[in-house]
């Protein structure tokens, strides 16, 4: 905290965060209340987004790798806030076409597909080698305080002023977040590069990605625990919750642990520095399906919200040690392409996963459907404990 690089970069992608939680709520709400506007009319708009930052995420790597990363999160930040603007004018005005919100959302999930792997790939430009892993956590912290405080003060913006003012607020904290990211430098200046045909760079951060073992096989397993984890807490726990833990209330509670877990957790990855980084972050792995475990068997509100809890600290001990080890691993100049290849697949069984938990829900039950849901969960997050590159990884952070 003390240097102004990692101050600014912590401050810029708090605010980006805050405003961040207010985009999901006020489109949900915004887009229904629409005139003539479904449910099937969200999913499209939704829709539009998640395609676009899937299938953006490769380029983005590329350009997270060709030019200055602290630029590129300037330029995701402003677009995303230019997408935003022009939804918070379409909900204010009630002049919406799905057209232009499809392609308004479409531009949001591009620039995430711009922000998400050259975020991974800025860190090591400003904190050396041996804060990776205090820097990784506390911008965690900030990140998911500030996104515990915007869904609060979203829900309330929402209900008093409009989806549409909600929306405006979410577009003006990206621009303040790209103002304050545009005065970054990076510690040392990056090394200049001989300019190719994107493809011949996507070819390169493929052959980094799948010439590491340990890398594919965790960014294999993640793609299990995303999808396992997104049919929880979409479809799973909120029809368990309806059944028989209390409805919207009992669930809130039960994700309030989730959130808490989440947060208390940061506090120790500021201090654990585990020998074999990857085993610990698979070790501890099992926690992520605590909650569908507890749920599935018909444990109380209460049973269920600490096993949330072990499951919120589970993900972001596993998530620091991750990227704590892709930044000291992966050479600097590819890292934003290989964590695009790492995003890329990581999410890719995300829609599969709530597909199949609804359906599941139909054929099955609800009970039976999450304990199922939890044996995928379970089995995915040791699954690359069979690999002696996940079980031998050491820390890296005393290397030069």
């Amino acid at each position: 905290m003390r240097q102004r690089r990692f101050a600014l970069l912590l401050a810029g992608r708090t605010i980006s965060m805050f405003g961040n939680s207010f985009g999901p709520i006020a489109i949900t709400f915004g887009v229904l209340a629409l005139p003539g506007a479904t449910p099937v009319t969200l999913s499209v708009v939704l829709a539009g987004h998640a395609a676009a930052q899937l299938g953006l995420m490769l380029l983005g790597g590329v350009i997270g790798d060709r030019f200055p990363r602290h630029w590129v999160l300037v330029a995701a930040e402003t677009i995303s806030g230019c997408a935003f603007a022009a939804l918070a004018a379409m909900l204010l005005t009630g002049w919406a076409p799905l057209p232009l919100l499809v392609g308004a959302a479409s531009v949001a999930g591009g620039a995430s597909a711009l922000l998400l792997p050259t975020l991974t790939g800025v860190i090591p430009d400003v904190v050396d080698r041996r804060h990776l892993r205090p820097a990784n956590g506390l911008l965690r912290l900030g990140g998911n305080a500030a996104t515990i405080g915007g869904i609060a003060v979203a829900g309330a913006a929402v209900a008093l002023l409009g989806p549409g003012v909600a929306a405006a607020v979410d577009a003006a904290t990206y621009f303040v977040a790209a103002a304050l990211l545009a005065t970054l430098r990076a510690s040392t200046p990056a090394a200049p590069r001989t300019r190719r045909h994107v493809w011949v760079d996507l070819r390169e951060g493929f052959r980094e990605f799948v010439g590491r073992q340990w890398l594919w096989v965790v960014v294999g397993s993640a793609a299990f625990l995303n999808a396992g984890t997104a049919a929880t807490f979409t479809v799973l726990g909120p029809v368990l919750a309806a059944q028989r833990l209390g409805g919207a209330i009992g669930w809130s509670v039960i994700l309030a642990g989730y959130i808490a877990g989440m947060l208390l957790s940061v506090l120790a990855t500021l201090r654990i520095r585990p020998v074999r980084p990857l085993r610990t972050a698979a070790l501890v792995t099992p926690l992520l399906a605590a909650p569908l475990a507890a749920m599935g068997t018909g444990a109380p509100v209460a049973v269920a919200s600490a096993a949330a809890f072990c499951a919120g600290a589970a993900f972001n001990v596993f998530s620091v040690l991750w990227e704590t080890t892709l930044q000291q691993r992966v050479p600097a100049a590819v890292l934003a392409r290989v964590t695009s290849c790492n995003y890329l697949v990581a999410l890719s069984f995300k829609p599969v996963g709530i597909y199949l938990a609804g359906r599941a829900v139909t054929g099955m039950g609800a009970d039976l459907a999450t304990l199922t849901a939890g044996a995928v969960v379970l089995a995915a997050g040791l699954a690359p404990l069979a690999s002696p590159q996940v079980r031998q990884l050491t820390d890296h952070s005393g290397a030069s």
